[in-house]
């Protein structure tokens, strides 16, 4: 089943059940697939763009997250973080921190890093392997570990 069918059917069961707030984030990710498929020029996303897509719906959450929790803005703080949590069911698992220091350990290997100057071609073969699958920040992280 691809994401737009499960957002289509997730849309319908969240109307009988009159849930307005996972009506909504359904409805908001349904339209940023759809403008990106216009943006693209294709009627049918990938399996890689609709993830993408979620991904970038994810992180502006997770921006607005941290930025009402440090205005002390609990009332948005609670409607962001139910959106999150609505949000991560069409995710993909998402990797633990060893898996994801094994595939550094991999991509280093494989593009004969030695050091933090040779972040950024390690990070540009990396992040396709792990797109979706882990947070950025992290992958980030782990890598600067690794070529330190």
């Amino acid at each position: 089943m691809s994401l737009l069918e499960r957002l289509n059917s997730d849309m319908k069961q969240a109307m009988k059940n009159k849930e307005k707030d996972k009506l909504s984030v359904i409805r908001m990710v349904k339209s940023s697939l759809q403008n990106e498929g216009i943006k693209l020029g294709n009627s049918e996303l990938t399996e890689e763009e609709e993830l993408t897509v979620l991904s970038r719906e994810l992180k502006q959450r997770k921006d607005s997250l941290h930025e009402f929790k440090n205005a002390g803005r609990e009332d948005l703080v609670d409607k962001i973080q139910s959106e999150l949590d609505i949000l991560s069911v069409y995710m993909p698992e998402q990797l633990s921190e060893e898996q994801v220091t094994e595939i550094v350990k991999q991509t280093i290997t494989e593009v004969n890093a030695a050091s933090k100057a040779d972040m950024g071609k390690v990070m540009g073969a990396l992040m396709p392997k792990v797109k979706g699958k882990a947070d950025g920040s992290l992958v980030s992280k782990i890598v600067q570990q690794q070529l330190s």
